[in-house]
């Protein structure tokens, strides 16, 4: 079992290290970029709510759902579940004058869960945190009249490793906690050129970020009439304290060949830049649904971020400001007979949700907002606990006011969850 765990480790290890992850959002040029779903292809598709628990899937955003794996399930001694998931999202950015199409296909979660006793689970796993990844230009005049150029360039990301543990404290009262460790570098640069002048100048930044966070969780589900049953949850993801190591290059470049002409270093610790502190505000979440086991569920979350608090010393810009955050997400799903011989269409998981995402982010005085609409489909794997999940979502977020980028997306999701046994019992006759 040990010799298992250790592979798993490294082999998650070495897919987060080498997957491609990215966006190409204009407004991951704020902050610390996109922030990513941290949720399974499941739960994404009803609206990315994590009140939901049961035992053979792992609940990314609510450790306490740890506590229920293979509780529910005969012979659970040894059971672990593997999850993984991997998405493709269209984008069509719209200004006021112009439009433009993109696609980016991203890593978006590997993890693992196990039960390790009754009531109690653990499990790890890797998943993008935020991703940098856009291409903006600024065409404007000068003081003197002259034609100005800004091109805005940025790419990285954060990546998150994390462990989680959840336990059944007593029947359908569960507490659980999730310990993160978030690793990457944000790397930025600005491009300006004046018309007629052969020379241009940049200005390079670049950000080595890490730092922890944790989540904690509380679940309870009594049951409520026959197996009908009262999901609740209340999950605290407290504030991240993330160190950022800096440095800065500013110089100028031919504007006929790109070339660099001239690059000097700048002196950070003298304007106390050279490592500076990122707190990332903590994000409280309450949830709360209705269903019947195996069969159906119906459920909404409310979380509530201080994002005005929020702030970025060396790859701050001026154009924005932060406000309070908040989220109301709605999901259900419905499965028409989890245990059918006949039909495989009834053991077929059906999802669907919705999200209004207020980011907190207020660029040129206009509020940023996120709205997106998900539905997909649970396929199981034969006879097994096993899955196929597939996942769809329709959004928008931005506007086109205020020389704004208005971004329509599509997102396709792919998503295995598995089920097996680490060891059996050997039985002697």
């Amino acid at each position: 079992m040990i010799r298992k765990i250790v592979i798993a480790i490294v082999y998650m290890t070495t897919v987060g290290m080498y997957a491609q992850d990215g966006t190409v959002s204009p407004y991951s040029f704020f902050g610390i970029g996109d922030l990513k779903n941290e949720s399974t292809v499941e739960n994404q598709m009803m609206g990315g709510i994590g009140v939901y628990a049961d035992s053979i899937h792992i609940n990314l955003k609510n450790p306490a759902a740890y506590g229920k794996l293979g509780l529910e399930v005969m012979d659970r001694e040894g059971l672990v579940s593997y999850t993984a998931g991997v998405s493709n999202k269209q984008f069509t950015l719209k200004s006021f004058t112009e439009e433009q199409q993109s696609s980016v296909t991203s890593l978006d979660y590997l993890a693992l869960g196990f039960s390790v006793g009754k009531g109690l689970g653990m499990g790890f796993g890797i998943k993008p945190y935020s991703s940098v990844g856009y291409n903006l230009v600024e065409n404007r005049t000068n003081s003197s009249g002259a034609d100005l150029i800004n091109v805005y360039n940025g790419e990285g990301g954060l990546t998150r490793v994390f462990y989680s543990i959840g336990y059944e404290l007593v029947k359908d009262l569960s507490v659980g906690a999730t310990v993160n460790f978030n690793f990457g570098t944000l790397d930025s640069e600005r491009l300006q050129q004046v018309e007629n002048i052969q020379f241009g100048t940049f200005d390079r930044r670049s950000s080595r970020i890490n730092g922890f966070d944790f989540n904690y969780a509380l679940n309870y589900t009594p049951i409520i009439k026959g197996r009908q049953r009262l999901h609740s949850s209340i999950r605290v993801n407290t504030q991240g304290n993330l160190v950022s190591r800096n440095n800065r290059q500013i110089g100028s470049f031919s504007v006929a060949n790109g070339g660099t002409i001239e690059e000097v270093e700048v002196d950070l610790a003298a304007r106390n830049l050279s490592n500076t502190e990122l707190k990332i505000p903590t994000t409280t979440t309450l949830g709360l649904g209705y269903g019947e086991d195996y069969k159906w569920f119906v459920g909404a979350e409310y979380s509530f971020q201080k994002m005005s608090s929020f702030e970025n010393s060396f790859l701050g810009a001026d154009s924005i400001m932060y406000e309070d955050a908040s989220s109301v997400a709605l999901g259900a799903f419905i499965t028409p007979d989890y245990d059918s011989f006949s039909s495989y269409l009834k053991r077929v998981t059906y999802r669907a949700g919705l999200r209004l995402d207020k980011t907190g982010m207020l660029v040129n005085d206009v509020d940023i907002n996120n709205f997106g609409i998900t539905f997909g489909l649970g396929l199981p794997l034969g006879r097994s606990f096993s899955n196929l999940n597939l996942g769809f979502e329709f959004g928008k977020r931005g506007t086109t006011r205020a020389n704004l980028i208005e971004e329509s997306y599509f997102k396709f999701n792919v998503g295995l969850s598995l089920n097996d046994r680490w060891f059996q019992k050997r039985k002697i006759n």
